[in-house]
């Protein structure tokens, strides 16, 4: 349940999956969403599912954060580089970072939307807008800093994913299997 100083816990694994599958969920999601013409049916529905999920990813990601201050992190492989390290440190941060930005742009558009559509979490209930101007100049403004965040975060993503990969299979260290339940690391 725990992390310990080799590996990462289960509850520290759990947030880590649940929160990456979902990102990734949503950015080909907001992707798809971005392109439907405004008449097809189907786009309302899928805003209000994205937006859920946006909230859901923001409070999951306070947990993650919560948690990680919670207990150790596992040591990087003392054979890494400083710059990697940095490197690595500074990625987590600003992956950490996007995932508070992401949601909250997000929010903004909603409440900086001229329609006055409420976010209505899974259809349970309604999330108050944020108490921002709702102007046209605002909602631009979030809508495009959603969008920048949203790309970065594939980049991100694709260096997070390489990173990981070239710990596995070429640095063959444990690095990544210290966050893949069911493994074991030495």
């Amino acid at each position: 349940m725990f992390n310990s100083e080799t590996r990462y816990g289960a509850v520290a694994m759990t947030l880590h999956w649940l929160i990456a599958f979902a990102i990734i969920g949503m950015l080909v999601g907001g992707k798809y969403m971005h392109g439907l013409p405004n008449s097809d049916p189907n786009k309302f529905l899928l805003y209000q599912l994205h937006k859920s999920t946006g909230i859901t990813i923001l409070a999951l990601t306070v947990a993650r954060i919560v948690w990680r201050f919670a207990g150790p992190v596992p040591a990087l492989p003392a054979t890494m580089a400083t710059w990697e390290r940095w490197v690595a440190h500074l990625s987590h941060f600003v992956l950490y970072a996007l995932m508070i930005l992401i949601p909250l742009s997000g929010w903004a558009v909603a409440s900086t939307s001229s329609t006055g559509v409420p976010t209505v979490w899974f259809g349970l209930f309604e999330v108050p807008h944020l108490p921002v101007p709702a102007t046209e100049e605002a909602h631009e403004a979030a809508e495009e800093g959603h969008e920048l965040f949203g790309n970065l975060m594939i980049l991100l993503l694709l260096l997070h994913v390489g990173a990981a990969l070239k710990h596995h299979f070429w640095d063959r260290d444990s690095v990544f299997k210290r966050m893949l339940p069911f493994t074991r690391t030495e």
